[in-house]
């Protein structure tokens, strides 16, 4: 009798036990050392010392931390942008891993250019060195 009461009270506590949290999307401002990530929930806007790229659709990183999605590269130039001037935008692919308020992001674009790795902070604002 006291070994089903004991299988009884541990299937009845398996079943109240709280199924691990999803990981959150990530969100708000991030900044680093040449670039800058903000996110509004459904996508990402990078902004680089001579760039700018995007990430489509929620960022939400595995219950380890590490990420992958995909998105744009734009490449920028000196200058002023002429009228009716439109950058090439490239595909690229954003991966890296999140730890706490610090991230790492790794750009690879399409055209075969590797980016970063960069190292930002949650809240902290981008420094950035624009092109000129």
């Amino acid at each position: 009798m006291t070994r089903i009461f004991a299988i009884a009270v541990a299937a009845v506590m398996a079943s109240c036990a709280t199924p691990a949290a999803p990981p959150n999307e990530l969100s708000g401002r991030w900044g680093g050392e040449h670039v800058g990530l903000s996110f509004d929930g459904a996508s990402g806007r990078l902004d680089y010392d001579c760039a700018a790229g995007t990430i489509e659709g929620p960022l939400v990183p595995r219950a380890d931390g590490s990420f992958a999605a995909t998105g744009t590269h734009t490449p920028g130039h000196g200058g002023p942008d002429r009228v009716g001037e439109v950058d090439p935008s490239f595909p690229a692919r954003y991966s890296g891993h999140v730890r706490g308020n610090v991230m790492r992001i790794t750009v690879r674009v399409a055209n075969g250019v590797l980016i970063g790795p960069y190292t930002l902070r949650r809240g902290a604002e981008p420094m950035l060195l624009r092109c000129l």
